[in-house]
């Protein structure tokens, strides 16, 4: 059994323990808070504002107990499988570390960690990083080239088909295209400080995240297996990937992190942390034009302005300037990265 996922197991959060029905959604109200919220808020997260939605994804128990067809259940155990144990697609799909399930914990169900049901009921839609409308499968091949530093199942595909209809069962009884705002949704950061300190950062790396994911950030290891994941560096995400973002990185760690001890940190600590990382090198963006520069100044208004992708690092080196594609190397390249879509629609 794969560690990592039984150890992710061991602390989701409310989720674990609030197995109720399978797909619970509401509005929230004074007068309505589902157990597995209250657990939430009990630990310090945010309770629900008024009208936002709530929804607890059903668990993979409850799919055994549903009435779907057991050819569909099937499937769904598949996508489960590729979402938390994604390194079994090793030089096929993913040249890295990371499984799907290193950044969305408890299985891609616990709030305030990208639960990824909201996906399915918030797509298609509009995405600024790729700049037309994408569906759930573009959403998902998005994090192969860019989180899993790799090549995404092709559309259709028997794995794409698993990991989408995991994620559509997971949004079982939420709304479709919602209006109201989504509880725990992203990976909400704190207000940024007026200062960040790289040096504060480091220390506090040291301190608190190190046992986990090393010294060096290339993640811990246990016969031969990764265990935790690389915060940075070759088995890392690329420099496309979301969580490279300043911001990003600091709601996960404030969220999340240390695993087990989450809102544990100050959110000074939880930015100082993510500056700290974010200044340290990983693979290439796959959207690399060969001058950094150049990247910078196509893709920053829709992402990198937020990165420090480009940006001056700690010993006067300009960061992600080199061809450093990690494990895939120059050759292997993302087949989505790039694809223009409805060109042929009128405004």
């Amino acid at each position: 059994m794969n560690h990592f996922r039984t150890h992710l197991g061991r602390t989701t959060l409310a989720m674990a323990s609030a197995t109720l029905v399978a797909g619970v959604s509401l509005a929230a109200s004074a007068d309505t808070l589902h157990p597995a919220i209250e657990t939430l808020v009990e630990m310090g997260y945010p309770a629900p504002q008024e009208g936002e939605l709530v929804h607890v994804p059903p668990t993979m128990a409850d799919l055994e107990a549903s009435d779907l067809h057991p050819e569909t259940k099937k499937v769904i155990r598949r996508g489960y499988d590729l979402f938390t144990d994604t390194q079994q697609l090793r030089g096929q799909n993913v040249y890295n570390d990371m499984n799907c399930s290193s950044c969305h914990l408890g299985e891609g169900r616990q709030p305030f960690s990208a639960p990824v049901w909201a996906a399915a009921v918030t797509l298609p839609n509009y995405r600024g990083k790729n700049d037309h409308v994408n569906n759930l499968e573009e959403r998902i091949a998005g994090c192969f080239a860019y989180s899993m530093n790799g090549v995404p199942p092709e559309y259709g595909s028997d794995d794409m088909l698993a990991l989408t209809a995991y994620h559509q069962w997971l949004a079982k009884g939420a709304p479709m295209y919602p209006d109201q705002p989504i509880y725990g949704r992203g990976f909400p950061h704190p207000d940024r400080p007026d200062e960040l300190s790289y040096e504060n950062g480091e220390a506090l790396y040291m301190e608190n995240c190190a046992v986990c994911h090393s010294e060096d950030g290339s993640g811990y290891y246990q016969n031969g297996e990764y265990v935790f994941p690389p915060p940075w560096g070759d088995g890392s995400n690329n420099w496309g990937a979301g969580i490279v973002r300043v911001h990003t990185a600091a709601g996960f760690i404030k969220n999340n992190m240390p695993l087990g001890q989450p809102l544990s940190l100050s959110d000074q600590e939880a930015w100082d942390i993510a500056y700290y990382m974010s200044n340290q090198e990983r693979p290439q963006d796959p959207r690399y034009t060969g001058d950094v520069a150049e990247t910078l100044e196509r893709f920053g208004p829709s992402f990198h302005r937020t990165s420090l992708y480009g940006q001056e690092g700690p010993d006067g080196n300009i960061l992600a300037d080199h061809a450093n594609w990690g494990e895939k190397g120059e050759d292997v390249k993302p087949w989505n990265i790039g694809q223009p879509r409805f060109k042929d629609l009128e405004d």
